[in-house]
């Protein structure tokens, strides 16, 4: 049922016997018993306090720095590559010779895509059919085919299959030369045309 009674005065609420503010027992409101008037520089000084004291009661943990590390964000890799992330790729003959390799590559078959990642750059039509990790003096490459499918009269390739590698394949080469390209590229065709299902 409303009232129009006023609230008391804060003097009343300070001085009342055993329960005033002047006879809290909550450290909280220590100070308050000995303020004439709660107004807003009386509020603002209380605030004041609380915070200096809150700054002792609750301390910041003091932590190894080997335990904050941790939990520490770490930075974020990278979404995506490209060129110039790899070093061997940005300059030089073996910037020349991948630029050569790649044109022919992407010229095999429409549905060809090149995907940049972070250690090779992976040539694909359904899935990887030659992998290039670009090397100092050459490019290294990964067919993907199975050792015995690859028709190879000059023997420069080599089967790793069951070797850790980069790349994705039992069929392994590398292209140092310009002079070497047209019979690699006929090596990197085998695979894709496989994939695709164009061998007999």
């Amino acid at each position: 049922m409303p009232t129009s009674e006023k609230p008391a005065p804060f003097a009343t609420k300070r001085d009342m016997p055993d329960i005033g503010l002047r006879f809290s027992p909550l450290k909280l409101n220590g100070g308050i018993g000995q303020v004439e008037k709660w107004d807003e520089p009386a509020i603002k000084s209380r605030a004041g306090r609380l915070a200096t004291a809150a700054v002792f009661v609750w301390t910041a943990p003091v932590l190894a720095g080997e335990v904050l590390a941790t939990y520490q964000a770490k930075g974020a890799a990278p979404t995506s590559y490209s060129i110039v992330d790899h070093a061997h790729l940005r300059a030089g003959h073996m910037r020349e010779l991948f630029d050569a390799f790649r044109r022919e590559v992407l010229a095999l078959d429409p549905c060809v895509n090149e995907e940049f990642l972070k250690l090779y750059v992976a040539y694909k039509a359904e899935s990887n059919f030659v992998d290039v990790v670009p090397q100092v003096s050459a490019l290294r490459l990964t067919l993907n085919v199975g050792f015995a499918e690859i028709s190879d009269p000059k023997g420069v390739c080599k089967d790793v299959s069951g070797l850790g590698r980069w790349g994705n394949g039992d069929v392994e080469l590398r292209l140092k030369s310009f002079e070497e390209l047209p019979y690699v590229i006929g090596l990197v065709r085998q695979s894709l045309e496989r994939q695709l299902g164009n061998v007999e």
